[in-house]
């Protein structure tokens, strides 16, 4: 059924939600799974344009890639790493093209009212926009 899910990742504690659902997923279904992330600090929204080093961040950003797919890999799934550069919604859908997934996998955090003008835009527009289905798994407010 969905044979490469790509996965959302935000370098976050929130992460943790989810990739136990993708590794579940992509086990059950032998699917291969893209990691991506998207940095959108100054350094990575012009990275391309003013011809940047790769800011801290941004490594910081690829070692935790590398770091949640060696584990994944280690039990048993084909998995491979994108670091995307620039609107995480926009890299997100561009991904999905790219790589050629037929399911996104993303974190929600349930944000109400400001909150979700500010925080929930990825989600919404990945949503909205996305020509395949998307799993949101809400973030735990477990510490």
């Amino acid at each position: 059924m969905y044979k490469k899910i790509l996965v959302a990742l935000e370098n976050s504690r929130a992460d943790e939600s989810i990739i136990p659902h993708v590794v579940g997923l992509a086990g059950r279904l032998h699917s291969e799974v893209v990691l991506i992330h998207v940095a959108d600090g100054w350094v990575a929204r012009n990275y391309e344009r003013l011809k940047l080093a790769e800011s801290e961040e941004m490594k910081a950003d690829r070692k935790y890639l590398e770091e949640v797919a060696d584990k994944m890999r280690s039990g048993g799934l084909k998995v491979s790493t994108r670091l995307a550069l620039g609107d995480p919604s926009s890299e997100i859908l561009k991904a999905v093209e790219a790589e050629g997934c037929d399911l996104i996998a993303m974190t929600g955090h349930g944000h109400r009212l400001l909150g979700d003008l500010f925080f929930g835009s990825t989600i919404r527009e990945v949503r909205h926009r996305a020509s395949v289905p998307v799993l949101m798994v809400r973030a735990s407010t477990a510490h």
